[in-house]
């Protein structure tokens, strides 16, 4: 008899259709591997009851959000005693708060670019200008704002005002002239997969160049200086082991003008749609998505 997966897609986060197509994925891929039941199931703030009554079998959450990727869900999968993939609620919440995870980095060696905190009763930024401003507990740069004047800063402090309870970050803008490159290292059983590189048409990597505009290119092992390509995948299994989230994570990079590289954050359930970095680097490792997901469903069955 075949073991069972339970995979979850959907949840109350704002990145739920994104979170719709990747389980889509997943259900699709553990399918065609053939070695597992599949049970497939859409859910929105998902409860004990809900869970209990649905088949057995280890659990594959993939969710993007707060609620999914960042503790919740994690505390309510844990406490049912069920096998899930992913990390356990410390580390999800850890890599979802963006302060949290820059400290991680910082105590492991990799550099995160200067940030404070928004002060909703302060209106001058922090940080000289060119910033960014996100959200601290959002992914997918839900909430992004790249502020190169005051007028910027001003729409985006007022945004931060408007929405007191949700933290957000202000951080230096990393390449501002517009001459950096956007790397991401996923971490995949304790390894680092190859690194992909994130080149938008124009602007910067955000919502709509990731999942609506379709002119990204993704440029599997792009050439590098020597030794970074190395350094970068040393940094991210640090990070993901420090963090607690080595079976399955993305690290995000980025190189300014001057090729030094800056840690941006760490996404414990990466996106598996088909524009989705972390299978795209386990496929230029040799892994297709189907043994890709057979082995994180079989790692969550044997307790790893």
């Amino acid at each position: 008899m075949k073991p069972a997966v339970l995979v979850l897609g959907g949840g109350p986060d704002r990145e739920r259709e994104i979170s719709l197509d990747s389980a889509r994925a997943v259900g699709q891929a553990l399918r065609a591997h053939g070695g597992y039941e599949v049970h497939e199931h859409t859910i929105d703030r998902l409860t004990a009851e809900e869970l209990a009554a649905m088949p057995t079998g280890a659990v594959f959450p993939v969710l993007h959000g707060v609620w999914g990727e960042g503790g919740p869900l994690q505390d309510l999968l844990a406490h049912s005693g069920r096998a899930y993939v992913g990390c356990r609620p410390g580390p999800a919440r850890s890599a979802m708060d963006k302060v949290a995870a820059k400290l991680a980095a910082a105590r492991c060696g990799v550099p995160p670019p200067p940030a404070a905190l928004v002060s909703v009763c302060d209106p001058v930024c922090p940080l000289p200008l060119p910033v960014v401003v996100k959200p601290v507990h959002e992914g997918s740069s839900v909430g992004l704002h790249l502020c190169h004047s005051e007028h910027d800063w001003r729409r985006a402090h007022d945004e931060a005002s408007s929405d007191p309870a949700r933290a957000y970050l202000v951080e230096r803008l990393i390449g501002a002239n517009g001459r950096r490159r956007e790397l991401a290292v996923g971490v995949f059983e304790g390894r680092a997969l190859p690194a992909i590189e994130i080149a938008p048409a124009e602007g910067v990597y955000d919502y709509a160049a990731k999942y609506t505009r379709g002119d990204t290119r993704y440029t599997p092992r792009p050439e590098l200086p020597e030794g970074l390509a190395e350094r970068l995948s040393d940094w991210a299994v640090s990070l993901a082991e420090a963090i607690g989230a080595s079976s399955i994570s993305r690290v995000d990079f980025m190189l300014d003008e001057t090729g030094r590289p800056w840690f941006l954050e760490i996404n414990t359930m990466p996106g598996f749609t088909g524009s989705s970095l972390f299978p795209m680097a386990a496929q230029a490792e040799g892994i297709e998505m189907p043994a890709l997901c057979a082995r994180l469903a079989a790692s969550a069955q044997a307790g790893r």
